[in-house]
């Protein structure tokens, strides 16, 4: 085969990776999303109460970038979380311009009950591939993240 064909092959395998991946995506966080919303919070509430969960006390400027929303809207989710009574704002004793989110024993009693239900349903939405299968395309995945980001393995 010629190096243009290649060339050509590449460049539409590449795209149509692009459009497969994306629809992918969009159908698994639709699922996901009407998982956490049976729940009775919002993506955005539960990955804030989800990080709290799993990893404990955060500083609130600092949450923005563990999940992934905008610093301009981490306020506004901490406000209505402390309204829900699933977290509180604690004040840093070593650092009083610093303020920690933490989950109330609420929020903790609400993610007990969820969360297990929550990874059930991601492993059933997942079910389609087996254990090599997800091993494989996490590893693949990665690659192409790293990559797409500037930086090779």
């Amino acid at each position: 085969m010629d190096t243009q064909h290649n060339k050509h092959l590449d460049e539409d395998l590449s795209l149509k990776l692009f459009v497969v991946l994306s629809r992918s995506l969009q159908s698994i966080k639709k699922r996901v999303e009407d998982d956490i919303k049976s729940f009775g919070l919002n993506p955005t509430e539960f990955a804030v109460l989800e990080l709290l969960y799993n990893k404990g006390d955060q500083p609130i400027q600092k949450i923005g970038e563990k999940v992934l929303i905008a610093s301009s809207s981490i306020t506004y989710v901490v406000d209505k979380l402390e309204n829900k009574k699933l977290l509180e704002r604690k004040p840093c004793p070593k650092d009083r311009r610093i303020t920690y989110a933490a989950i109330t024993k609420e929020g903790t009693e609400l993610m007990n009950g969820i969360f297990p239900k929550h990874k059930d349903a991601i492993n059933q939405i997942c079910s389609g591939l087996d254990l090599n299968e997800k091993k494989h395309m996490i590893e693949q995945l990665k690659k192409l993240g790293y990559y797409a980001k500037g930086v090779e393995d």
